[in-house]
């Protein structure tokens, strides 16, 4: 089931979020100081591209610099992704069968916005 919820999921959604994800990593990388937002951002579009069957868990190593670096994600760039996931989920929720899915993009939505502290796992 959940190969079935990914491979809709990428059709509709995934690659759109995908590509967000990778442009917000790819700007992030042009500045030096800016790099660990940009790796937090690629492979926070990995789990976009393809979130059922894993899911997010805080680190517990993870400290008061994760959450700093947290607050500057959300002013540069996780409010804009954490609106597409917004977006994308009212969309899918218009159908019945979208529901499922609308309903992973409200999930990502605290991800988009605290990429930082957080690893992904296989559920």
């Amino acid at each position: 089931m959940n190969t079935i919820l990914n491979v809709v999921w990428l059709v509709l959604a995934g690659i759109w979020l995908w590509i967000g994800y990778m442009l917000a990593g790819l700007l992030m990388c042009i500045l030096i100081v800016t790099i660990p937002w940009g790796i937090a951002s690629f492979r926070i579009a990995n789990y976009a591209l393809w979130p059922f069957g894993r899911q997010v868990v805080s680190k517990p190593t993870s400290g008061a610099w994760s959450f700093i670096g947290n607050v500057v994600w959300v002013l540069l760039a996780g409010w804009w992704l954490a609106l597409e996931h917004l977006v994308t989920g009212v969309i899918m929720c218009l159908t019945i069968i979208g529901i499922p899915l609308g309903i992973a993009n409200f999930k990502l939505i605290p991800v988009s916005l605290a990429p930082l502290g957080k690893e992904i796992v296989d559920a």
